[in-house]
């Protein structure tokens, strides 16, 4: 049996062994072979790194951010669109600071407690500058329209409505932009003298607010008027506002607007 077992064994391997080697590798056909590239083709792909080469933005991060698109690439209507949207939340800031200098003064009155007057000064100071600088600025946009100016909507949102070409615009229409301003944040401080009266703390804070942003912004701008009427140079003279300047005129703006409610605390 251990004989028989083992020749069949042999014989199974032997048959094995002979199919293996008459295994031929097949040869590969035509239709699976890989197409040399057309002329045709050679063309297309030439043209498209052509096409990238002269592409600029080929290497830059795409699609580009609003805020690194040129103002000059831009349509007109994108920057009514970017003055819509700052118009509206400049409103919004005014709302803000007159409903809670509001809010503050009506828990102040009825409430009588010092936390409450205390939030009641700091909204009153808040409203005051904010009102006043918001019209001042308006009317400085106001006053570039008037005069014709050519002027940008920037692209990102601040506190400045537009940006002025220096390039294109003439002394005169820089000096009715710039009086513009200072009309608009006179006519804040009248509104708030007018309409609010001064015959408690919070309030004669939020006169006294209104007045001192009037005075920092005409320390600052007045001079600058002075000397481009003599010089018609205006980027020349606003180049001369320092760091001391600024730091100088909001001492005195913040001193002025300090002895007025003492005054006027000591009026009523």
């Amino acid at each position: 049996m251990g004989s028989i077992a083992m020749s069949t064994e042999s014989s199974e391997r032997v048959e094995e062994h002979a199919v293996e080697e008459h295994v031929v590798e097949e040869p590969v056909s035509e239709e699976h072979a890989p197409e040399e590239p057309t002329p045709e083709h050679a063309t297309e792909a030439t043209g498209s790194f052509e096409g990238a080469a002269e592409n600029t933005l080929v290497g830059q991060p795409f699609p580009l951010e609003e805020d690194e698109i040129p103002e000059s690439a831009t349509q007109p209507e994108q920057s009514r669109s970017r003055l819509t949207k700052l118009a509206r939340n400049h409103g919004l800031v005014f709302l803000v600071a007159i409903l809670s200098f509001a809010a503050a003064d009506t828990w102040s009155t009825l409430s009588g407690l010092m936390i409450a007057d205390l939030l009641c000064v700091i909204t009153a100071a808040l409203a005051g500058i904010s009102i006043t600088t918001l019209a001042h600025e308006w009317f400085h946009y106001f006053g570039a329209r008037f005069a014709k100016a050519h002027i940008n909507i920037p692209t990102r949102q601040g506190l400045f409505v537009y940006l002025w070409d220096f390039g294109r615009n003439s002394p005169g229409q820089f000096l009715i932009m710039s009086i513009a301003g200072s009309i608009g944040g006179a006519l804040a401080v009248i509104l708030l003298w007018s309409t609010v009266p001064a015959d408690t703390l919070g309030r004669a804070v939020l006169s006294s607010a209104a007045v001192a942003s009037f005075i920092y912004s005409a320390l600052i701008e007045w001079p600058v008027i002075r000397r481009v009427r003599s010089s018609g140079d205006p980027l020349a003279e606003l180049s001369q506002i320092s760091k001391p300047l600024l730091s100088r005129s909001l001492l005195i703006a913040s001193v002025s607007g300090i002895l007025l409610v003492i005054l006027l605390m000591a009026w009523n």
